[in-house]
């Protein structure tokens, strides 16, 4: 009996093993963006404790930011982002769901090789399809995942006062960096 227990015992470690090597993680993971205009004041945050997940023999890609997460240098503005205009209580993540295209594990070096990365972003309840490239490279027994793109705060629904709508980019610059292993 003892066996028996000890075999079942080994077989699920041994399966979680295998299974946990298909996946790669990381929890501080970073996004920052920006929505500033020129000549006012800088509309910019950071969030750096951001879940990203990547299965290395597909390269599906799974990422989650929670709004309230995002740090600006102006703590008035940090509160107007959460409470006017993410409303970060009825919608309090941002997540992505998509696929590296052509991904293959083997072929990624320490220098940064380009892919498409494919997948729906869902922000303020709203999803979109997004297609942009993304850089990856081996470091330090893991995967740095680089990515840079635009998205308009129309296709999710945000809104922004006309008093300050100057003074804020229709389109925000998303920069992620994440390191999972």
């Amino acid at each position: 009996m003892k066996q028996i227990i000890l075999l079942s015992a080994l077989l699920v470690l041994t399966g979680f093993k295998i299974f946990s090597q298909d996946k790669k993680i990381t929890k501080t993971g970073k996004i920052v963006f920006e929505a500033s205009v020129p000549s006012f004041e800088e509309v910019k945050a950071k969030n750096e404790a951001v879940t990203c997940v990547v299965n290395i023999k597909t390269g599906e890609i799974a990422s989650l930011a929670l709004i309230r997460g995002f740090r600006f240098k102006v703590a008035l503005m940090e509160e107007h982002f959460n409470e006017n205009y993410m409303e970060s209580d009825k919608y309090p993540k941002a997540t992505f769901n998509g696929k590296i295209q052509g991904f293959n594990w083997d072929s990624i070096g320490s220098a940064p090789k380009e892919f498409k990365m494919k997948g729906i972003l869902e922000v303020h309840g709203k999803s979109k399809e997004i297609t942009t490239s993304v850089f990856l490279r081996k470091v330090d027994g893991g995967l740095e995942i680089i990515s840079d793109f635009k998205v308009s705060i129309k296709d999710f629904n945000i809104e922004i006062p006309k008093v300050i709508s100057m003074k804020v980019a229709e389109t925000v610059n998303v920069k992620t960096q994440f390191l999972v292993k």
